[in-house]
């Protein structure tokens, strides 16, 4: 996989370097009015955009071992609608963020939540090959850095419910109000930045030489992020957050069919967008 390939967006690469580099400067600009949060809890609920580079991905099976390479993928976000947004039975359809946090101090955090991000194998690209197929199919041959199209009859890939990467951040909280001339303890903006690490946890929908479709959840691989945005509290207990997050997955065991033989593996980096609301609050 070609290295300009693992940068899906290099101008939110910037930002997460960028939110690093304010870390070590504004925390001499806290406001003096601002209350303590230490042994506050947090949580949030919203959604997110994502982009993925492209990925070599192998399948292995009895009858099969092949690599396809430089495999183009998406996002798939759901159309917006009060009822698959905002309906509790429904809230999980789209691309969301759920994260439980708690603040070891005013500045720093601890985390524990899921990205429910969703990738798409673009269907309709022809890509490299090499391998064999020997399993009853049309596409049973040997294969040499040849061209092939992926289309439904050959694959469908996807990580649709979802690519769900179950993660521990840790954070870092700076108060940036003084900076803007904002000296209320009502409202306050928030420079966020972190690192985390997690599992992948995906339900991969999964069609092979047109067998039976595959769609159970399972344990993949891992994961390691980093991050960095923007928080603005308001009325001390509420806030709206926006992330830009920067991170690399490796998946050496992913579900492909019933049969436990089937299997197959790939790596990627994504560039993750999400707008998240949330609260803080004290149990005691």
């Amino acid at each position: 996989m070609k290295y300009k390939q693992l940068l899906p967006n290099k101008k939110g690469f910037l930002v997460v370097l960028i939110g690093f580099l304010l870390m070590s400067t504004v925390g001499v600009a806290q406001s003096t009015t601002v209350p303590s949060h230490k042994g506050k809890f947090y949580f949030f609920w919203g959604w997110n955009r994502g982009s993925f580079s492209n990925s070599d991905i192998r399948f292995n099976g009895a009858n099969y071992d092949f690599t396809l390479y430089d495999v183009k993928a998406k996002d798939r976000m759901t159309p917006f609608s009060f009822n698959d947004y905002f309906n509790l039975t429904r809230i999980t359809i789209p691309q969301t963020n759920f994260k439980l946090g708690y603040f070891l101090n005013d500045n720093y955090t601890i985390s524990i939540g899921v990205d429910h991000m969703k990738y798409v194998m673009t269907n309709g690209q022809s890509v490299a090959i090499d391998g064999r197929i020997n399993a009853g199919t049309p596409y049973d041959k040997v294969y040499a850095n040849e061209n092939i199209l992926l289309d439904e009859d050959f694959l469908t890939f996807e990580h649709t419910d979802g690519l769900n990467y179950v993660n521990v951040e840790f954070k870092r909280f700076d108060d940036i109000s003084a900076l803007i001339g904002m000296h209320s303890e009502r409202f306050q903006l928030n420079l966020t930045e972190g690192v985390g690490a997690g599992f992948l946890f995906p339900k991969t929908n999964t069609t092979l030489f047109g067998q039976e479709r595959y769609d159970e959840f399972h344990v993949s691989g891992w994961g390691i992020s980093a991050a960095a945005g923007i928080n603005f509290t308001f009325f001390k207990h509420f806030f709206v957050q926006t992330d830009f997050k920067y991170g690399y997955i490796n998946m050496p065991n992913i579900r492909t069919t019933k049969n436990t033989a089937d299997s197959a593996s790939q790596h990627f980096t994504f560039f993750e967008k999400t707008l998240v609301f949330g609260g803080r609050f004290r149990l005691f």
